[in-house]
């Protein structure tokens, strides 16, 4: 028996046009666009679907788009589901990505839609409003050696606040801090053997100390929602520990905005738990190309599928009961 986890991408996977053929074709998918633009008071839904991409590209403007997008995927599978009479499936773990955490935390009803997205509109605001005064940038360090990265931080720490914000996959990771620590890590990565460091167009040092102001004002903000256990296993995005309760869920927003977020350790986590099929649930496939790489021998499943007119692929479309 195929055992799955549904994973929930992060700031990055958005793009102009996402969901606008997901909502056209599912009922389903049309009523969590209207419930985000309900919640929002404004039509997030318009930005997602028609741009422009500089806005959209705004943190503030990203985060719920993407939530609400990433949520209208799985009710459209469920509603696929459904009207093929396939059994539905119920995941073994959910994760997310970063921002993903919280579009697991809507899927596995710890808290609402609703919740979700103006919860991370605040958190993109008060992201971009963290660290005033310190010019935070991040960079991707690509084909270095993990065991190279305690000297990585050690020596690029030295000009600045510095440390690992995603290690996504082995060989490819993240960090953030700084903008004077960054660009000594460019060279130091280098020198330690990087293939190639790319300084991305970002100027928030997310998942890194310059985040305190941020995490701060979300823990003031969280304490006023309600959140309840989760229905299935969530995992920290730090560390890959199991998240059982709400208030669990409630501190791991607070944390990870200042702490990294260990994709390699959660889908090694979710394959010793016996996961071997992930099924990414939102635009893009970022997190499929990932996943390959930390667990080759799983199967990984985008439900975007440019190749559809309704951009869904539909996992398990074969198992329907006898």
């Amino acid at each position: 028996m195929t055992t799955s986890a549904f994973v929930f991408p992060g700031q990055g996977s958005q793009s102009v046009g996402m969901g606008r053929a997901l909502a056209a074709a599912f009922p389903a998918a049309a009523a969590i666009f209207a419930a985000a633009d309900s919640a929002l008071g404004e039509p997030i839904s318009r930005l997602a679907f028609d741009g422009p991409a500089d806005v959209l590209d705004r943190t503030e403007n990203a985060q719920p788009a993407l939530l609400a997008t990433s949520i209208a995927y799985l009710e459209a599978l469920r509603e696929r589901w459904a009207a093929d009479g396939v059994e539905p499936t119920l995941p073994s773990y959910a994760a997310g990505h970063s921002m993903g955490q919280y579009t697991a935390l809507v899927a596995a009803e710890v808290i609402s839609l609703a919740d979700g997205v103006r919860l991370v509109r605040e958190r993109g605001r008060l992201m971009q409003a963290s660290g005033a005064g310190r010019d935070g940038a991040m960079a991707a360090v690509i084909g270095l050696d993990d065991d190279r990265l305690p000297e990585l931080v050690d020596r690029a720490a030295r000009h600045g606040v510095f440390g690992i914000a995603n290690r996504n996959a082995p060989g490819q990771v993240v960090v953030s801090g700084e903008r004077s620590a960054i660009e000594a890590a460019t060279d130091i990565a280098r020198d330690l053997g990087a293939r190639k460091v790319i300084v991305l167009p970002v100027s928030v040092a997310a998942h890194s100390p310059l985040m305190a102001e941020a995490a701060d004002g979300m823990r003031r903000v969280l304490a006023e929602v309600e959140f309840h256990d989760p229905g299935v296993p969530l995992l920290a995005n730090a560390d890959a520990r199991p998240i059982t309760t709400g208030d669990d869920a409630r501190a791991e927003l607070v944390d990870h905005l200042t702490a990294g977020v260990d994709w390699v350790a959660a889908v090694e986590r979710m394959t010793a738990g016996g996961v071997t099929t992930f099924i990414e649930v939102g635009p893009g496939r970022v997190l499929t190309g990932l996943i390959k790489r930390i667990a080759p021998d799983s199967d990984a499943l985008p439900l975007d599928d440019p190749t559809a007119t309704d951009r869904l692929a539909m996992p398990f479309a074969t198992a329907a009961p006898a």
